[in-house]
């Protein structure tokens, strides 16, 4: 799932750089020009929380099989 999502986030990046290449240069509009830097500024958060969610889920997975080490070798040698 976390691999979907990076690749969504991908898509989303690559998009957003080809639209703001082939976009004209005119920016005289404050809506136009603030609206790609609200764009930015939401995928980067979205980015920093999906790397602090990926943290979490490998933490979780480490003390899983730390868990579960234990409890096989109380079981060998217990």
């Amino acid at each position: 799932m976390a691999r979907e999502i990076e690749r969504a986030l991908a898509f989303l990046v690559r998009r957003r750089n080809r639209s703001v290449r082939s976009r004209p240069s005119d920016k005289s509009s404050g809506d136009r020009a603030s609206f790609p830097a609200t764009v930015d500024l939401r995928l980067s958060n979205l980015e920093r929380q999906l790397d602090e969610v990926k943290g979490r889920v490998n933490g979780l997975l480490f003390l899983l099989a730390g868990a579960v080490a234990t409890q096989v070798i109380l079981k060998l040698f217990g």
